[in-house]
């Protein structure tokens, strides 16, 4: 599969905090025998974020797009909205799942506004900002993921 990585923050957008969380999915996705084929920081702006968004979904071969960061209750956290803006339909079990399984981990997971959804045969996750939570998240995941493109983009018998 050929993975892109979007981090949201404004601090790491202006350079003031190392991009761990966007390492950490890099790595897990790299060590699962996949690519991270685009990378990159936005501040948590929406339109920032939907400008890549599209960007890196209606382009040829994206088939997964991670998103970290922007998902609390913080009035600058704003990747669901952008994320639901820009895609076509949701996939709520995708947020859902990694709620309910992080849940025993940190009882805070329950605040996450995640979501998932598809735009152009790619799929877009928004994990949480922390590298635990990212951690967590992807692992808990990636396996449905796999076979959610596969779907989505028509490439598994049915």
């Amino acid at each position: 599969m050929n993975i892109c990585v979007l981090t949201i923050s404004d601090s790491g957008y202006r350079g003031e905090r190392k991009d761990f969380s966007g390492d950490a999915v890099q790595k897990y996705v790299e060590d699962a025998g996949h690519s991270v084929v685009q990378r990159s920081i936005v501040p948590d702006d929406p339109s920032a974020i939907r400008t890549i968004l599209e960007k890196w979904a209606d382009s040829t071969g994206v088939d997964v797009i991670f998103t970290t960061g922007g998902t609390g209750l913080s009035t600058r956290d704003n990747t669901p909205e952008a994320t639901i803006d820009v895609t076509e339909y949701l996939i709520p079990g995708i947020a859902e799942v990694m709620r309910l399984k992080t849940f025993d981990l940190t009882p805070y997971s329950i605040l996450s506004r995640a979501v998932a959804g598809v735009r152009s045969g790619s799929i877009i996750i928004n994990l949480p900002g922390s590298v635990s939570g990212v951690k967590q998240c992807i692992e808990v995941v990636f396996e449905s993921v796999i076979h959610a493109v596969q779907i989505v983009q028509d490439t598994k018998p049915h």
